[in-house]
């Protein structure tokens, strides 16, 4: 059991570690993206998406600046730059009574970062297939 989800994306974000983000994802996971409209259902599924945004967004000035934490969901506000665009966005998480995370939704902002992010998300995702 996973006694502290947060901590515990803190950690696999900080790594990149794709092991340690199988452990976090529960095995009926749910991913929504900012960019596809459907939401994407499964572990494997999700965690494809996950490690595609580590590679997409999380450069040199990736930060976490505000976190809002529940019992057994988080909100968790996040800043980055991508080819000198400002990024804003949010990952909401929730996750079960094992800690794993069962959904996972990023919302972003501005527009010009939701295209760019969406570009780069696809090129990442078309080279792990």
């Amino acid at each position: 059991m996973i006694e502290n989800t947060v901590a515990a994306w803190h950690d696999c974000i900080k790594e990149s570690d794709p092991q340690k983000l199988d452990a976090l994802l529960h095995e009926d996971a749910t991913f929504h993206s900012p960019v596809v409209h459907t939401p994407q259902h499964g572990k494997s599924i999700t965690g494809k998406y996950l490690m595609a945004a580590f590679q997409v967004l999380n450069g040199d000035d990736f930060e976490y600046v505000r976190e809002i934490v529940g019992p057994k969901d988080a909100v968790l506000e996040f800043t980055t730059t991508i080819d000198g665009i400002v990024i804003n966005g949010v990952d909401l998480i929730q996750w079960g009574d094992d800690g794993r995370i069962v959904d996972f939704k990023v919302m972003i902002r501005p527009l010009k970062a939701i295209n760019l992010v969406h570009q780069k998300m696809a090129e990442m995702l078309v080279r792990s297939a």
